[in-house]
């Protein structure tokens, strides 16, 4: 076995393990449970693309699965930065009166993230266009606000805050919808300015060991 499947099976077994234990501490008695959360699309992104990668086709150096990758690479850096800013600010603001489980939000907000990091640019060396990067993080968007404001919002109680309701994260419901129409669009814009960010080091990683399916991680 190469040290390439060594790590992606790791990085699986990781990822399930972590599913599985925000699964089991969810709350299903709220609509959306646990996928309430865009930290949770990412985490169950990153346990799709960990499967993946594990099938030795769809694993190698090339572009094969690129855009969803790619996509997914932007979101978990979404999922990062929007978590470590507010939280240095008051944890309470993503967390709200539940006490952060360290081992938990540590491999959700930073360790799974750099693995899928380390395998899209290192192993895959991915990320090899822009435009359906883009495209599809307007998507992902559109449809998580839609989540959010047209249904989560609407059929949950809490968390309460001094605007609204219901909105998955607590700093949300303390904001008019004009202010969280705002919010969505600069996450839109923090993430389209990633895209060129991450399709540079894509780029610089090829160049610097070209694969030129020569060499497969997983031969």
């Amino acid at each position: 076995m190469t040290a390439a499947r060594r790590y992606r099976l790791f990085v699986l077994l990781l990822a399930l393990f972590y599913t599985w234990e925000v699964a089991r501490s969810a709350d299903y008695a709220t609509f959306g449970a646990q996928f309430r959360y865009l930290t949770i699309w990412a985490q169950t992104g990153n346990l799709l693309a960990a499967a993946a990668m594990t099938v030795p086709r769809l694993g190698r150096a090339d572009g094969r699965l690129d855009t969803p990758l790619s996509l997914l690479a932007i979101l978990n850096a979404l999922v990062v930065i929007s978590y470590w800013r507010l939280f240095l600010i008051d944890p309470s603001l993503v967390n709200g009166d539940n006490e952060p489980k360290p081992y938990r939000e540590y491999y959700l907000h930073m360790v799974g993230p750099a693995l899928m990091w380390i395998d899209l640019f290192w192993l895959k060396q991915g990320f090899r266009r822009m435009a359906p990067v883009l495209a599809g993080l307007a998507a992902m968007v559109l449809v998580y606000t839609g989540w959010a404001e047209l249904l989560v919002g609407p059929l949950n109680a809490e968390p309460v805050g001094t605007v609204t309701s219901g909105l998955p994260y607590p700093f949300l419901n303390d904001m008019n919808l004009p202010a969280r129409a705002e919010f969505y669009g600069a996450t839109f814009a923090g993430g389209a300015v990633l895209v060129p960010v991450f399709w540079g080091i894509g780029r610089l990683r090829r160049y610097v060991s070209p694969s030129s399916s020569a060499a497969s991680p997983e031969r």
